[in-house]
């Protein structure tokens, strides 16, 4: 392990960095922008790279870590690199060969983390179109366990997962192996304080993406939600601190016992936001943080408006946490908000 980095420990044993390199981009960029990236980011420092077979760019991730193992700059296992199984390959005589595909992608014989992306199924019908699809998320998870027994995946896990579905799993007969994290939205306007709480009581780890706000993608960002970076309080603890708002926000989850990953294509920004393992910041700028205003910024990826009018909406709680988030879809339309619901 880099003794520079923070690491934190998993309940099967194994470390995962602190802090980890975001690897999804707005479709409209190049892929060989998150080539360049995520080489960049290796070279800054950055140990633990998050991708997924939705954001389609696992060959490109692949062929940067690769670059920077033949260059000397790092060795396959100083490196802790996290795939996801995407939503139309739940059934689990799909899981395997999804992994096996993501893996031939990498050029890698494994992957450090697996993760089911969401805990709702979809597949395509015979108009080619995609619907829900009803698939018992135990028997996905038998399936993840299965990848772990095989080697392909060194650890398993979650995302998107609220305390219902994670209890679910946990207390699924002839569970093997629990779940190491939870990968959710989490940031200092929504800091999944309660799912945060659960997840430590079973030792499961969260982890943060959108910790800065993402990059406000018209896809997956609700475009009237506040820019997290300009909040004039973080602006303010930045300036008195000497350091970016983006530093603050990224500080203050790892200070909660969180894994943030940051993304970033800019190589300023890659190499700043590393710069979060070096200084702690006071409880008081913690508390600060947390008492910011509540809201969400991402939308989510379903089209619930296309789905069997059989499916219960509480099949749709996919957004883990305090509130769930519910997406209503139409043509000429990226997203519009349906309903804030609880998941208590």
């Amino acid at each position: 392990m880099n003794s520079r980095l923070q690491y934190v420990e998993l309940n099967d044993g194994r470390f995962i960095p602190g802090l980890g390199f975001g690897t999804y981009k707005p479709p409209e960029v190049p892929n060989s922008k998150t080539t360049e990236a995520t080489k960049i980011a290796i070279e800054a420092g950055y140990r633990h790279i998050d991708c997924a077979y939705a954001y389609q760019v696992e060959e490109e991730v692949g062929l940067a870590v690769r670059s920077k193992i033949a260059d000397g700059t790092v060795k396959r296992e100083d490196i802790f690199c996290t795939s996801k199984l995407w939503c139309t390959f739940h059934r689990p005589e799909l899981v395997q060969s999804s992994l096996e595909r993501s893996l031939k992608k990498f050029h890698f014989d494994y992957v450090d983390l697996y993760l089911i992306h969401y805990p709702f199924s979809m597949k395509v019908n015979e108009n080619g179109k995609t619907i829900y699809d009803h698939v018992d998320l135990c028997a996905v998870w038998e399936a993840m366990e299965k990848c772990k027994d095989a080697g392909l995946a060194k650890s398993i896990g979650v995302s998107n997962f609220n305390r219902r579905q994670l209890e679910m799993i946990l207390n699924k007969p002839g569970l093997k192996y629990k779940p190491v994290c939870n990968q959710v939205e989490c940031h200092v306007y929504h800091n999944q304080r309660k799912l945060l709480d659960f997840c430590k009581s079973k030792n499961i780890v969260l982890v943060a993406y959108g910790a800065l706000g993402t990059q406000r993608d018209k896809q997956w960002v609700d475009q009237s939600s506040p820019v997290l970076l300009d909040d004039p309080v973080l602006g303010a603890l930045a300036k008195k601190h000497k350091r970016s708002p983006a530093l603050i926000a990224l500080r203050y989850q790892l200070q909660r016992g969180v894994v943030v990953l940051a993304q970033s294509l800019k190589e300023n920004e890659i190499k700043e936001n590393i710069q979060v393992e070096r200084r702690a910041v006071g409880m008081w700028v913690l508390y600060m943080c947390a008492s910011l205003k509540l809201v969400r910024i991402l939308l989510g990826p379903v089209n619930i408006s296309s789905m069997s009018s059989a499916c219960k909406i509480s099949d749709f709680w996919f957004w883990a946490g305090d509130v769930a988030q519910v997406v209503t879809r139409s043509p000429g339309m990226h997203g519009a908000l349906g309903s804030i619901l609880s998941t208590t």
